[in-house]
């Protein structure tokens, strides 16, 4: 099956994020990354249980620290744990991230692949404050240049700073006019150990399968290095197709980042 039949066969809540909870040493990381302070309101959408808003305070003595979650129980569970620890500036909201006030936010941690959802907040986000640091894993804010990269972190400061197209963007993300199979797989190695679970068996998976996506994308982009499929390319497409049924030939010639 080619790998769009795949990604559909897949739970929604796999595919949309929902079940994917951020580990704690990631989420410091991505603090550190962000250059979180005392001075800051930071804001998490998607915050599931609210380990990030705990941390934030707890660890990073933030001034106010925002969850917001679509899901009434994660956010029940969220609230009853901020209780448990005491955290006074700490707020947990139940609601669409479509209709929440990020006006007095001051970082804000951003994580969803909906492309519809994506391009909707992008039109909310632009009534920020200036100055509000928006967090992404993997992709970047759309049409966007970042202003800080640790990849799969990505950071963009508002005003944001616009693309002229998908191919300036890839390189200012990949920081690099020519990515080669070896890239790719640094890059796809990098996003699996920060998202992917420290005991997973699924992980060398996830990596061949974000390799091939982030070196297609580079092909068909026109930068990817040389003309050549290169080995490697070839021998995980074939392993996909040999042992998981998962064809993604036809991919080349199409964006897929």
């Amino acid at each position: 099956m080619k790998i769009e039949e795949y990604l559909a066969s897949l739970p929604d809540s796999i595919i949309s994020g929902e079940e994917v909870e951020l580990r704690e040493d990631t989420l410091r990381d991505i603090f550190r990354f962000a250059g979180l302070t005392r001075d800051d309101i930071f804001y998490h959408l998607g915050c599931g249980r609210g380990k990030s808003v705990m941390i934030a305070l707890d660890e990073f003595k933030v001034k106010k620290a925002v969850g917001i979650d679509n899901n009434q129980d994660k956010i029940i569970k969220a609230r009853q744990m901020s209780d448990e620890k005491h955290l006074t500036n700490s707020e947990f909201i139940c609601q669409d991230i479509l209709n929440s006030d990020l006006s007095n936010a001051s970082v804000i941690l951003y994580w969803f692949s909906d492309e519809k959802i994506n391009e909707k907040m992008l039109s909310k986000f632009a009534n920020l404050r200036e100055g509000c640091k928006v967090i992404t894993i993997w992709g970047p804010l759309l049409g966007c240049i970042p202003d800080k990269v640790s990849f799969p972190y990505i950071l963009n400061i508002f005003p944001f700073k616009k693309a002229k197209d998908l191919k300036e963007q890839t390189l200012a993300i990949f920081e690099t006019d020519c990515i080669d199979f070896v890239v790719a797989w640094e890059f796809a190695e990098r996003y699996t150990k920060a998202i992917g679970s420290k005991d997973s068996n699924s992980d060398r998976f996830l990596t061949i399968l974000q390799t091939l996506v982030i070196w297609i994308n580079a092909k068909n982009l026109g930068i990817a290095c040389g003309n050549d499929i290169p080995d490697p390319v070839k021998s995980y497409m074939g392993i996909l197709k040999t042992f998981f049924n998962i064809e993604v030939e036809h991919l080349l010639d199409k964006k897929i980042l």
